[in-house]
């Protein structure tokens, strides 16, 4: 789903990372940090986005570049779904974040929502593995893996945490705004098959 711009400055960044992070002969380290300053120069171009934060964000990336996993827990009660909202939008998502090390994603998820919605969950069944490059997520500088992980509620009550100001659960039709960047609207959707149909096979991007 990714415009153009976007691709090539994701591709250029990730060869001047992988560079910075191999090579040893002191031309090749100028060659692939100015490679770097002109995927920076792109992003901050097409997104409006001050150069110097750009530039933080990629310099802050070392070690050969992978794609970054992030948890989301689904959680259905009375035919509806588990949603948190966000302070930093105020909009809504399935509860989860980034995953931590040291942690399986089964850990992270049982973690992630009990932080923000807080409820205590077990791990059902992993939904899907998508990558938000094949669906219509905002322009982001790096390429993330999502994995839905359904959860049952086994204990705890709903309260918001540090990153989340209201929790509350929501039927298919009646989905309120939501932030894009963590879930979107067709994935949500996609997740309530498995309600309807238990038997339904993992999703794989």
């Amino acid at each position: 789903m990714s415009e153009k711009w976007l691709e090539w400055a994701k591709r250029i960044q990730s060869i001047a990372q992988a560079g910075l992070a191999f090579s040893k002969d002191g031309y090749d380290i100028e060659r692939y940090e100015e490679l770097r300053e002109i995927s920076c120069e792109i992003f901050s171009e097409y997104t409006n986005t001050d150069m110097k934060k750009i530039h933080h964000l990629f310099k802050g990336e070392i070690g050969y570049p992978t794609p970054k996993v992030d948890v989301r827990g689904v959680v259905f009660q009375d035919d509806q779904i588990l949603m948190v909202r966000e302070k930093m939008d105020d909009c809504w998502s399935l509860p989860g974040g980034f995953c931590e090390t040291g942690l399986s994603p089964s850990e992270n998820i049982v973690k992630e929502i009990k932080e923000e919605s807080g409820f205590d969950v077990i791990p059902v069944r992993l939904l899907a593995v998508l990558d938000t490059n094949k669906h219509p997520h905002p322009p982001q500088p790096f390429d993330y893996y999502k994995l839905f992980i359904q959860c049952k509620i086994v204990g705890g009550s709903a309260a918001a945490g540090l990153e989340t100001q209201d929790i509350q659960f929501f039927p298919e039709q009646e989905l309120p705004p939501l932030s894009s960047n963590r879930n979107t609207a067709s994935q949500i959707k996609t997740l309530f098959e498995f309600l309807r149909n238990p038997e339904k096979e993992t999703l794989l991007d």
